[in-house]
């Protein structure tokens, strides 16, 4: 199933995408995506519905967030070896954990607002990965059956906040505004092969980053098993796994960074498309 959420921010429905890529309105069935949804029980309900039942959104506007009430955004750095060169740093040896904070979240095709004083704005394509059983020290091999589903994220990144400002990773990966997802949820049962998805990132029209995820470093069952061990990761937490080379740091000769205006269009393979429009710091299009 392709789960999504449609509307402004405050009013958003429910939804999901049939097979001929109509939007169906789900807000008759459930009220709203939440992480309760996301359990086994509650999606195999959903999978025995008839969709030709349900009512065509014919313009659906503004795709929201695929899910409400996502609990942590848990990150992951490095984890494409050729992206660890390109940023001159080793491979890492476990990973690498950040987190980016749920005021992040935006829309897949919401703007993206550069905080005050951004001259180092950045790219990342990668895949999320969403919880929908609590995870707590599973093993490797029961990992994936914690998984509800799959989406497209951008880890948005402030290079300088990032790396030139002293502490951890974090004050440069959580500006608002800086974690688009979706525009769906895609559930599991769709995604036999999580190691096996071709993604991509375009600026202004031209590809910066193509990449597949069989280059991880640490797979995603690998990530679930060894983030569950730090932290018990619940229904609706989300796992950022990483992002392949290309972003605008690791552009040679010279870097290249984000400025109001640029445009950049992304996606995974089987899980969607996003377009986003980077401005200038604006309180209006954070919270309008």
């Amino acid at each position: 199933m392709k789960l999504m959420r449609y509307g402004a921010k405050g009013a958003e429905k429910p939804a999901i995408v049939d097979q001929a890529g109509q939007v169906r309105d789900l807000s008759g069935i459930v009220p709203d995506i939440t992480a309760d949804v996301l359990c086994v029980a509650s999606l195999n309900r959903l999978a025995e519905i008839d969709l030709d039942r349900l009512p065509v959104v014919a313009n659906p506007g503004r795709i929201a967030p695929p899910y409400s009430g996502l609990g942590k955004f848990v990150c992951v750095g490095l984890n494409y070896a050729d992206h660890a060169a390109e940023s001159n740093l080793p491979i890492p040896a476990e990973p690498i954990l950040f987190m980016k904070v749920n005021s992040a979240v935006i829309g897949c095709n919401d703007p993206v607002v550069l905080p005050k004083g951004s001259v180092k704005g950045d790219w990342e394509v990668e895949l999320g990965v969403v919880i929908g059983t609590k995870a707590r020290y599973v093993s490797e091999a029961d990992a994936l059956q914690h998984v509800a589903g799959y989406c497209v994220v951008n880890d948005i990144s402030e290079r300088e906040y990032q790396i030139e400002r002293g502490g951890t990773w974090d004050k440069g990966k959580g500006c608002d505004t800086f974690g688009p997802i979706g525009p769906w949820l895609v559930t599991a049962d769709e995604v036999p092969d999580p190691q096996n998805l071709d993604m991509w990132l375009d600026v202004n029209g031209r590809r910066a980053q193509s990449g597949n995820t069989r280059t991880m470093i640490f797979g995603v069952a690998h990530l679930v098993s060894y983030i569950s061990r730090f932290m018990t990761l619940y229904p609706g937490d989300i796992i950022s796994t990483g992002t392949p080379p290309g972003v605008g740091m690791g552009h040679k000769p010279d870097p290249v960074f984000l400025k109001p205006g640029d445009t950049m269009r992304l996606g995974i393979s089987g899980l969607g498309e996003q377009t986003q429009t980077a401005h200038a710091w604006d309180p209006a299009l954070i919270d309008g």
